[in-house]
């Protein structure tokens, strides 16, 4: 019965967005336990406190784009869109064009980038706190950090695939390697 509703869970969610969840698929039939776990990590994941639409999607992007995950970046785009961020900022995100991308969601995005690869990220740590108070400085915080969890997933099980190219509204974009 577990599995039968993970399985249900899954599937809604990722036919809306055209993803392929087969590796989701294969963590509920091998461990139904274990794929009711990793499902409550994302309470973690999905925490967004003080911080605008903007710069907790930059956040994430950051991170599968640190994890060179095509599938989940183009997931995350439409996830933003769905939530309202502009489809032109996501695009400068993907270019790597921060001074297009707006103030917050290139804050954002530098701070999650420098913690995805373990850069020295102090400078940042404190612009985003001073920008987003501590709440908000969590909240970008779990979003990268859930977000890197999906590649790492995908690709423990065999499913990794890099693309170059995202779509953003139609807009074919050539990802920046991070």
């Amino acid at each position: 019965m577990l599995k039968a509703f993970l399985h249900r869970r899954v599937q809604k969610f990722a036919k809306p967005f055209g993803y392929d969840a087969t590796y989701m698929h294969e963590v509920i039939d091998a461990s139904p336990l274990a794929a009711f776990k990793f499902q409550l990590s994302q309470f973690m994941a999905k925490h967004r406190d003080c911080v605008p639409a903007d710069a907790w999607y930059a956040a994430h992007l950051a991170g599968v784009l640190c994890e060179d995950c095509g599938p989940c970046t183009q997931l995350c785009i439409d996830m933003a869109i769905k939530d309202g961020v502009a489809p032109a900022t996501l695009a400068a995100l993907v270019r790597g064009d921060m001074d297009q991308a707006g103030e917050n969601a290139a804050l954002a995005f530098r701070y999650a980038v420098a913690v995805a690869r373990n850069d020295d990220s102090l400078e940042l740590v404190e612009q985003v706190r001073q920008r987003f108070g501590p709440r908000g400085l969590v909240s970008l915080c779990f979003s990268v950090t859930g977000a890197r969890a999906y590649p790492a997933i995908k690709r423990g099980l065999g499913h990794g695939a890099v693309c170059s190219r995202v779509a953003v509204v139609g807009e074919a974009i050539s990802m920046t390697p991070m």
